[in-house]
């Protein structure tokens, strides 16, 4: 019995090393095998199909996101770059300056000017853009008759294209013949300088860019409403839960996910949003409302001589800004227990 025992022992603890060694033996044919060999291995279909997806962001925007990084690092401009007059071919002769184009940009006090009136423009679109349309989601989200008629026409603006709209909006906001100031003028209100003022000029292309922007934030939202289920709300009002506190404890906590996405696209497109700026006031008037996005196409396009490498600079650090941005918005995510 003894023997037997210690047979048996001796038996496990053999296999035990056994199945160590595989182990062992195992871990060390993954280790060199690599994790990108096993991914092609088991998924190579899915590869497969994202490649092309894959190259044409690499042509479309890897590669004139690079050529914007070098130019940057240069001093180009349309006197010293490639170009061709009549039958003659001049080639570039601009120089690398590294980062002194980053130094001139950064120590320039319009770079301030522009980066606060940006941040402004920012914060309020997208406050102002959130709030009506978690308002209008509501609205919508309750049976009500000809409410297909009102989601239609408030999902309209979002249709049109944005140089129309922004078209129609600049003869409305028209200071001597603008339908806005005939409005005021049979009521005895003197004409607005809807775009003739600074102030006045800044709450234009404001109230522009959210009546663009309401109509993706209420169909989203309007989504999230609808994903919340219905017994929450009926417990709650069971309970004796006012309609605030339904909305405090049950709607903004089903939005949650639905609101830091959207908030993030909103603010992404809002700081880049260069058709409202540029076809209603062209960053007027003065250099009252322009904002880093079209103080970049104003050095490559308007200014004499057009200057690429700051163009280029002023995108790389609206680049950078939105990075920083998107990874601090991240972290905060992350510490709510958002998984994003």
């Amino acid at each position: 019995m003894a023997a037997h025992t210690s047979q048996s022992v001796a038996k496990a603890a053999g296999d035990d090393d056994s199945v160590v060694a595989r182990g062992r033996s195992r871990r060390t044919d993954s280790g060199n095998n690599g994790g990108l060999r096993r991914a092609l291995a088991t998924h190579w279909y899915a590869w497969a199909m994202v490649a092309p997806v894959v190259l044409v962001l690499g042509v479309i925007i890897g590669w004139p996101l690079v050529k914007g990084v070098y130019l940057s690092l240069t001093d180009a401009n349309e006197r010293n770059v490639s170009r061709t007059i009549g039958a003659r071919h001049l080639e570039a002769t601009y120089e690398f300056v590294g980062l002194d184009n980053y130094v001139a940009v950064l120590g320039d006090p319009v770079f301030l000017q522009r980066l606060v009136w940006t941040v402004l423009w920012t914060v309020g679109c997208v406050s102002i853009t959130f709030t009506l349309g978690l308002v209008l989601a509501n609205m919508l989200n309750r049976d009500f008759k000809g409410r297909a008629a009102y989601r239609m026409a408030l999902i309209l603006p979002w249709a049109v294209p944005g140089f129309v709209s922004v078209f129609a909006w600049r003869f409305l906001f028209n200071r001597d013949n603008g339908i806005l100031n005939k409005l005021l003028d049979g009521g005895g209100i003197a004409a607005v300088p809807w775009l003739d003022d600074p102030t006045w000029a800044k709450f234009s292309v404001i109230a522009v860019n959210v009546w663009l922007g309401v109509p993706f934030m209420m169909v989203a939202l309007l989504g999230g409403l609808q994903s919340i289920p219905g017994e929450l709300y009926e417990a709650a009002e069971m309970d004796g839960a006012t309609a605030w506190q339904r909305f405090r404890h049950i709607t903004l906590p089903g939005l949650r996910a639905v609101s830091m996405t959207v908030i993030l696209l909103s603010t992404i497109w809002t700081f880049n949003m260069f058709p409202v700026i540029f076809l209603l006031t062209r960053g007027g008037p003065g250099d009252s409302t322009e904002i880093l996005v079209t103080q970049a196409f104003r050095e490559a396009f308007i200014t004499s001589p057009r200057d690429f490498a700051v163009s280029a600079t002023w995108g790389v650090l609206i680049l950078l800004l939105l990075m920083i941005f998107a990874l601090v918005y991240r972290r905060s995510l992350r510490k709510q227990g958002e998984v994003w």
